[in-house]
């Protein structure tokens, strides 16, 4: 079996990779570390939760380990999706580099620019950057990318999710085309080949397992939830989830729930906060500093559940969380891949639950698709549709009933006269029409009959008929 002392690592990396505990490296990091040591390009494809960060920054870290940078000009770049990703590296780098004298900058939202600028101009090593935050910096003449010789893509395929490619290929661009490329992904949508085939240099490719596969550690389940009523559907579905949560009972030491919505995530922590459970919301319009200040309390395990979008989706090691609970289907089936990775990572084992209400049945079947196999149904206790709770307010607000709406039409009816009487036919001797279209047809042929609606004011050529005005003229 390989060891980490058999990988040509630089031993104040491989000091450091002891003292973090570990000592046989996962499959993707054995196949592409010594490709990455020699100066390859790598293509690297596996499962979410098997170690790429490790493949990357443990090989990155020992080709640094001489020189120095130079202001405004990194070293290496590694690129991240989101801001938890990008400080995740960061503690990784921290972790493996204690040993060796090389700097860093974080390049992320939420961030200030001066401290960031700060850090650039003195000059560093690793440069860790979501590609938002890297232009931003590089147009305001900040940052200068020629001295690249080594560049990470991580999360590749969540890049693609988040629109980032036209970023990833105009930094490519402002790279030399000398540098080493270490590009990682868990799945190859054709976009990413494209970009391999056009970036890479004749990547040493490691495939660890099929892609948009998920781990054999994870037990997956969905129940099938159908709302009483529409405007129960959201109460129901909050229940439902309290209801699997505690028919776990205590293997379900934590948890991550996503949601679709981040107005769902708001929502659904604060109705587990209701009933006590120790839960709190993640989501991208929450503040930086409270973003990581949650992270932070689910990983000492001061956090029970937590209640997150796809922010967490992707890339995050939290360690020993022991249910993925997807409140709703999500909409890409890979997004259902990376969920459930957060959990049974390492060789751990994890559980992964599902709810899938009527119009989520297409989400599902692409998910099944995907992953080529079926995911089991379930029947849990509190699967059925409940009532509605007391203090669980309709999510809509319900339509006037036929009752209501048939007495609002028998009041109508009564404030109007029970029958109309026809109006007689017009004679001589018959009360004028009422209509100021009858007054004008009776006019126009000739009624003698008085104009009736200006009292005895009315002037007394009006009252004359036509006839009698022409022969006045």
């Amino acid at each position: 079996m390989t060891k980490f002392s058999d990988l040509s690592l630089n031993p104040k990396v491989l000091k450091a990779v002891e003292e973090a505990g570990y000592e046989t490296p996962t499959p993707i990091q054995a196949g592409a570390i010594p490709p990455a040591l020699e100066g390859r390009d790598v293509l690297g494809i596996a499962q979410t939760g098997t170690g790429k960060t490790a493949s990357f920054t443990l090989p990155l870290i020992t080709a640094l380990a001489r020189g120095r940078a130079r202001a405004r000009m990194p070293r290496s770049l590694v690129l991240c999706p989101t801001r938890e990703l990008a400080a995740q590296v960061a503690e990784n780098f921290d972790t493996y580099a204690k040993h060796v004298k090389l700097t860093k900058a974080l390049l992320i939202g939420g961030v200030s620019f001066k401290e960031q600028d700060a850090l650039i101009d003195k000059g560093v090593d690793v440069l860790i950057a979501t590609p938002g935050r890297l232009l931003d910096h590089f147009e305001r003449g900040k940052l200068i990318l020629n001295d690249v010789k080594v560049m990470v893509v991580d999360e590749a395929d969540r890049m693609l999710d988040m629109g980032f490619i036209p970023d990833i290929e105009r930094i490519f661009g402002l790279t030399p085309f000398t540098r080493q490329t270490l590009f990682f992904s868990a799945t190859m949508a054709p976009e990413i080949e494209r970009i391999t085939n056009t970036f890479l240099s004749s990547p040493a490719k490691i495939e660890v397992a099929r892609a948009a596969t998920t781990g054999e550690n994870i037990t997956q389940g969905v129940v099938m939830f159908k709302p009483s009523r529409r405007d129960r559907e959201g109460s129901e579905k909050r229940s439902l989830l309290r209801k699997m949560i505690e028919a776990e009972g205590e293997a379900c030491r934590n948890a991550i729930i996503f949601c679709n919505r981040k107005v769902d995530v708001d929502i659904v922590a604060k109705s587990m906060k209701k009933y006590g459970l120790n839960a709190a919301p993640i989501h991208g319009d929450l503040d930086q500093s409270q973003r990581m200040r949650t992270l932070d309390a689910f990983r000492d395990g001061t956090l029970t559940f937590l209640v997150a979008s796809d922010v967490a989706a992707r890339g995050l090691d939290i360690p020993n969380v022991s249910h993925v609970l997807n409140y709703d289907v999500p909409g890409h089936a890979e997004d259902y891949v990376h969920r459930i990775g957060r959990t049974g990572r390492a060789g751990k084992t994890g559980t992964a639950l599902m709810i899938c209400a009527p119009r989520d049945e297409k989400n599902l079947e692409d998910i099944e698709r995907l992953i080529q196999s079926a995911v089991p149904r379930r029947d849990l206790p509190g699967a059925a549709p409940v009532e509605t709770q007391a203090d669980e307010a309709p999510e809509e607000k319900p339509r006037a009933s036929r009752s209501r709406a048939r007495s609002r039409s028998r009041a109508s009816s009564s404030a109007a006269p029970a029958e109309t009487t026809p109006e007689p036919p017009a004679t001589e001797a018959s009360t004028p029409p009422k209509s100021s279209r009858s007054r004008s047809r009776s006019r126009g042929r000739g009624s003698r009959e008085p104009v009736v609606g200006m009292g005895d004011d009315a002037p007394s050529f009006i009252l004359k008929s036509f006839e009698e005005r022409r022969t006045d003229a």
